[in-house]
């Protein structure tokens, strides 16, 4: 997925688009929607995971956001500490590495994800489109069958299964399933 959907969200209001975009654009939008129309139930969805997000409708504009944690390490590169459990072999190679442990690892992680990069960026995006499925047309005809679809990397069959669902939802499945929502 791209880093351009890290903070993009799509909101609907019912089966109906209401609007997509960064999060505080939508954010902004569903509150007014919610202002006009306080009974009609808007969901909001992370475009990059497609879980919902919490928007509080009656907020006054401000998204709320933990303050950033302060530790050990490079917080103004992002570098954050975390523990590796590795055994003894392993950390004696790793102390034999040029840069030492922490760079030897960053190299091997970076190399694992170029290597795997389109095929984790296939599952990410079979993993948004079932969340976001799951929440919006669970209920839908043929959902089960538009999973197995989806999972199978079907896309024939998923947009066949999602054709009389709501256009808006079929849509955004998938597109978030990395197909376009034309035919």
């Amino acid at each position: 997925m791209s880093d351009d959907s890290e903070n993009s969200c799509t909101a609907f209001a019912g089966p109906r688009l209401l609007c997509a975009g960064p999060l505080p654009e939508v954010a902004a939008r569903v509150r007014e929607a919610w202002r006009t129309n306080p009974a009609e139930t808007v969901l909001t969805f992370s475009d990059s995971t497609g879980k919902l997000v919490d928007i509080d409708p009656r907020g006054d504009g401000d998204i709320a956001s933990e303050a950033p944690k302060r530790g050990r390490g490079r917080p103004k590169l992002g570098v954050e500490p975390r523990e590796v459990t590795l055994l003894p072999r392993h950390w004696d190679w790793l102390a034999r590495q040029p840069g030492g442990a922490s760079a030897t690892l960053r190299r091997l992680v970076d190399a694992a994800r170029k290597q795997a990069g389109a095929s984790d960026d296939a599952r990410a995006r079979r993993e948004a489109a079932y969340a976001f499925m799951s929440a919006m047309a669970g209920d839908l005809p043929e959902y089960e069958e538009a999973i197995r679809a989806l999972f199978a990397g079907n896309e024939a069959g998923l947009r066949a299964r999602s054709s009389g669902w709501p256009a808006d939802i079929a849509a955004h499945a998938l597109r978030l399933a990395g197909h376009d929502a034309g035919p």
